[in-house]
C-alpha cells in the first residue's frame, strides 16, 4: 500500500516501532529544522534545499538509515556497528537505537548539502 505522509508511514507499524520512527523523525527534525518531510520510493524522506538529506525505513528487525557516512573519518568508528554497505546504516530494533548518532549523520549530511 503507498504511503502519502510520513504520519501515514508510521501508523502502518506496531505501536513500539511507531514510537521509534517518530522519535527518528523528531530528532532528524531537531538537527536540521528547516528540512521538508516527504515520501520518498516509500519511505520517509527529508529534503533540504531541494535535495534529499536523508531518509528511513522500517523493517521486521530494523530500522534502515540513508545515507549513513560510513566512509566518512569523523564518523566511521561510530557507525562501524551498524554499517550494512555503502551507505546504509542498520538499526536493530532489538538494541538502543543510538539517536545521538543519527543527529550526527543529520548534521554532517546537512554541512555537506549545497
Amino acid at each position: 500500500m503507498a504511503v502519502n505522509s510520513i504520519d501515514e508511514y508510521i501508523k502502518g507499524f506496531p505501536e513500539a516501532v511507531q514510537e521509534v520512527l517518530q522519535k527518528i523523525r523528531e530528532t532528524v527534525r531537531q538537527a536540521a529544522p528547516e528540512v521538508e518531510e516527504t515520501i520518498s520510493y516509500g519511505m520517509p524522506t527529508f529534503n533540504l534545499n531541494g535535495k534529499y538529506l536523508v531518509y528511513f525505513a522500517a523493517f521486521k528487525k530494523h530500522i534502515g538509515f540513508y545515507p549513513a557516512p560510513v566512509h566518512s573519518p569523523e564518523l566511521r568508528d561510530e557507525l562501524a556497528p551498524y554499517a550494512a554497505g555503502q551507505g546504509t546504516a542498520k538499526f536493530p530494533l532489538n538494541k538502543p537505537i543510538p539517536y545521538d548518532l543519527i543527529t550526527k549523520i543529520v548534521k554532517f549530511r546537512k554541512a555537506a548539502t549545497p
